[in-house]
């Protein structure tokens, strides 16, 4: 199922005003309306289009959360889940069945919508609206939470136990989830008031931080002291990293402040096995203190010798 660009079927920009985006609907809808193109499935097609479009385009709210999907449309398709969460406290209801979730606020009623729209934020249009007359099963209320996991289970994947209505549902984290990723679980949320499809659990992958590695995209980077005579003489360094200690080598006379860049140690891509970012280690020398008499001497010999 494809991305719908709702500012593309508008045509307007992305930073285009409420005032701009209610103009332009009214241009096409009074070009595309039923009562004006009868019998024209073209002209009916678009006019549910541009109506979906200004549906979420005009409110705020509800453009906050479409412009927020977004590029992570297709890691939201690929589903998923983590944290531990009641969703009965959050629709504001007991056990969560008859008020509506934050996604469902997006929209009352059940007419019909495109793939995509359904997909993620259920629901339709209201009864009073062009295309709220059908008599199709009401689709659950979808359900939307943020959760938080360390970065170190970002790595490896993790699982965790939902309560979704009384219910305990065991959800598995594939390795690579992004900080604020949005993952949806298919038919875990509400239950349909007329037997019809339950609605999803959607997500919010808020990544913390617990490592000493700072995150771009798949790669890491990291500082990390090293001893003087390694970097003049080279030879075997330990370093920890997310996939567990490593022992790498250095060059010998490798200079105060060098990148190394070890491929394949930065974070797992999402959704492609075996696929990881890059890890860039700074190496800071780490001068010796407390020296002997012996190796002051030595010193002053190897000074001696660099004049």
């Amino acid at each position: 199922m494809d991305y719908k660009d709702y500012y593309k079927v508008l045509g307007v920009e992305k930073t285009a005003t409420k005032d701009e985006i209610k103009k332009k609907y009214r241009k096409l809808a009074q070009k595309y309306h039923p009562d004006k193109n009868p019998g024209n499935k073209q002209s009916e097609e678009k006019f549910k289009e541009i109506s979906e479009a200004n549906q979420v385009l005009s409110d705020d709210e509800k453009r906050r959360k479409y412009d927020e999907l977004g590029s992570n449309w297709n890691q939201f398709q690929q589903g998923g889940g983590g944290g531990g969460f009641d969703f009965s406290q959050f629709t504001g209801q007991r056990g969560g069945r008859s008020g509506r979730s934050g996604m469902e606020d997006i929209f009352g009623g059940s007419g019909r919508f495109s793939d995509f729209f359904e997909s993620f934020f259920g629901g339709g249009f209201g009864n009073d609206s062009p295309m709220g007359r059908s008599n199709r099963q009401t689709k659950g209320h979808d359900y939307e939470t943020e959760i938080n996991i360390h970065l170190s289970d970002a790595y490896h994947g993790t699982s965790t136990i939902l309560n979704v209505d009384g219910q305990k549902i065991k959800i598995n984290l594939a390795p690579g989830v992004t900080h604020r990723q949005m993952l949806r679980i298919k038919g875990k949320g509400g239950q349909s008031p007329d037997g019809g499809p339950a609605g999803n659990v959607i997500l919010k992958i808020n990544i913390i931080n617990n490592t000493r590695f700072e995150v771009n995209d798949q790669d890491l980077s990291t500082t990390t002291e090293i001893g003087l005579y390694t970097t003049i003489l080279g030879g075997k360094f330990a370093i920890e990293t997310l996939k567990g200690p490593m022992s790498i080598n250095i060059p010998k006379e490798t200079p105060n402040g060098k990148i190394l860049r070890l491929k394949g140690l930065g974070m797992p891509v999402y959704g492609k096995a075996g696929t990881f970012g890059d890890l860039y280690l700074k190496l800071q020398v780490s001068l010796p203190n407390n020296l002997s008499p012996k190796e002051t001497e030595l010193f002053k010999q190897l000074s001696e010798l660099r004049h």
